[in-house]
């Protein structure tokens, strides 16, 4: 795994062994970072369901002034805080070690993405519902294709679907 563009492009990440953690193909955090090019500078970027920090990481890379990191599974923070200090980010880096429907409320962030573990799909629901209250000005929420999300969570309304293989990604603004 490595970073795909901007100011730390091509330089590896560690990842975390077994299944717990799934991190987001490479094509889809380009195809991602494609879609974010122009609101990305200057935002703070919340990366729940971090895992190794990879599309955070990735958000930081290339202009996010500060990243916000959400992550339960505690090796997956020690991967995270591997990869933050080896790319010297940890100024720039918040994280938090714990469940994100918990973690959401006093948390700031403008663009916040989501991407639960298989075994949190329940999860979708409950952080669009909560992200819906006091919405951000972009969520982004990775998924099957296979699991149909409402088109609307609160003042959230879905206003682009990107396909890729399996992968979808969810954009919500108000």
């Amino acid at each position: 795994m490595r970073v795909i563009g901007g100011e730390f492009r091509s330089r590896p990440l560690k990842s975390v062994p077994g299944l717990d953690v799934r991190p987001t193909p490479d094509r889809l955090r380009e195809a991602l970072f494609n879609v974010l090019a122009p609101r990305i500078a200057g935002v703070i970027f919340a990366d729940l369901y971090a895992g190794t920090g990879a599309v955070g990481i990735e958000a930081l890379s290339r202009g996010a002034a500060r990243a916000i990191f959400v992550e339960q599974n505690r090796a997956a923070v020690n991967v995270l805080r591997q990869n933050l200090k080896s790319l010297e980010l940890e100024a720039r880096a918040q994280v938090l070690q714990g469940r994100a429907t918990a973690l959401l409320g006093g948390m700031r962030a403008d663009i916040v993405f989501l991407d639960p573990p298989y075994d949190l799909q329940g999860e979708y629901e409950t952080v669009l519902t909560k992200l819906g209250e006091r919405p951000p000005a972009l969520v982004i929420v990775q998924h099957d294709v296979r699991l149909k999300l409402a088109p609307a969570y609160g003042s959230l309304r879905q206003t682009r679907v990107l396909r890729q293989g399996d992968n979808c990604l969810s954009f919500y603004a108000q």
